[in-house]
């Protein structure tokens, strides 16, 4: 047993009342997520700025969500899959680019697909990958800071699926209807 607790505002050590107060803010209540985080401070902290750090990235919302989701579904989250689908419907991504993330398809545009497929080679690589396949990500129209861009998402990602991982965190009610 992993003995990972999902936290209240009222259990989280003292520390974390504050960032839950901030989660509270932004989603209404406390994601489960956000709760197991909350164990740590410094954990939470962290996963927030990040989050926030992304969202403040070159990308639009097609793009963070194929960044996101081609990270989640690599990494089988049964937590961040079924909620940044949620995220992508409440950004006004269409389901179809969420739904062909989640089963693997082809993107709809060449640009999205090169997001896509050097998204999966870092991850899949550990961030080696060939001179050929970054030069082939920038000649689909994206940057070298769009490079670096997708590292902070998978450095976010890599926080909460594994959290997920370890804490078999619970899905909120909230997305369920995205499982």
């Amino acid at each position: 047993m992993n003995n990972l607790t999902v936290h209240t505002r009222e259990t989280a050590p003292e520390k974390s009342k504050a960032l839950l107060d901030n989660s509270i803010k932004a989603f209404g209540s406390v994601p489960s997520l956000h709760g197991v985080l909350a164990e740590s401070p410094e954990a939470l902290e962290a996963y927030q700025l990040l989050h926030k750090l992304f969202l403040a990235t070159s990308f639009d919302a097609q793009e963070l969500t194929v960044v996101w989701q081609t990270i989640n579904v690599e990494n089988n989250c049964h937590y961040c899959v079924p909620a940044h689908a949620a995220i992508a419907r409440m950004m006004k991504v269409d389901d179809a680019l969420t739904a062909a993330l989640r089963s693997r398809s082809p993107m709809p545009t060449p640009k999205l697909q090169a997001l896509h497929d050097t998204t999966l080679l870092i991850v899949r690589n550990r961030g080696l990958i060939s001179e050929a396949e970054v030069q082939s990500f920038y000649e689909a129209g994206y940057t070298s800071k769009q490079l670096l861009e997708i590292v902070l998402g998978l450095a976010q990602k890599i926080m909460s699926n594994y959290t997920n991982h370890l804490a078999d965190t619970p899905l909120d009610e909230r997305f369920a209807a995205f499982v």
